[in-house]
């Protein structure tokens, strides 16, 4: 695992995150039109599409329900992450989620035609999930909606099924699914690729 870096006493980096994003929500709804014209992840077709959209669109938010359960999963999941990762590797893992999802979000965008924007932390939250389910497998988790017990490997499972078949039949239409599973997705090989890393070098040790 890799430590914390160097010298750095403050707070969570989950919980600057939190702050950052919701300071955000309270700017976008301050300023709609401009801040989503040019933070909101466009379609690279569009003529607002930008490069930094790529990032900007995972701190904006489409109302405080939005908001909430993506930064609740953020405290829920991003916390236990950054204290077995550290500080580092956790921002990274939490900014190649987002880029990944918002990646394949423009892929799906290209591929239908369709133009709309997209905003929220989703695709990196739904990366935390994979990582939470995949480091702490027998950890019980309680839902809010229903309010039931579960098991994080099979929480993300079901979640991830239920994304895959909303986003493949067009349910819940206005959500987007397939950027949640390019977060996972990203999510996933990255954790392959760290994995591996680590093992070589324990390999030379």
């Amino acid at each position: 695992m890799n430590a914390a870096l160097p010298g750095r006493n403050g707070p969570p980096v989950a919980f600057i995150l939190i702050g950052i994003t919701v300071l955000a929500y309270f700017l976008e709804m301050a300023n709609v039109g401009p801040v989503i014209m040019n933070f909101a992840l466009w379609p690279v077709s569009h003529p607002y599409f930008m490069p930094w959209q790529l990032v900007s669109y995972g701190f904006l938010h489409g109302g405080l329900g939005h908001l909430f359960f993506n930064m609740f999963a953020l405290y829920m999941f991003g916390l236990p992450i950054e204290r077995a990762w550290g500080t580092r590797r956790f921002l990274i893992f939490y900014f190649v989620c987002m880029v990944g999802a918002g990646l394949v979000q423009l892929l799906v965008t290209a591929l239908t035609g369709e133009v709309y924007h997209t905003i929220g932390a989703s695709g990196a939250v739904f990366g935390l999930l994979l990582a939470f389910g995949m480091m702490y497998p027998n950890s019980m988790i309680m839902l809010l909606i229903p309010p039931i017990p579960m098991k994080a490997k099979y929480f993300v499972i079901i979640y991830g099924a239920l994304t895959l078949f909303f986003g493949m039949t067009g349910t819940m239409s206005g959500v987007a699914h397939f950027a949640h599973l390019g977060g996972m997705l990203f999510g996933l090989g990255l954790i392959l690729y760290w994995g591996r890393q680590d093992y070589h070098r324990r390999r030379r040790f």
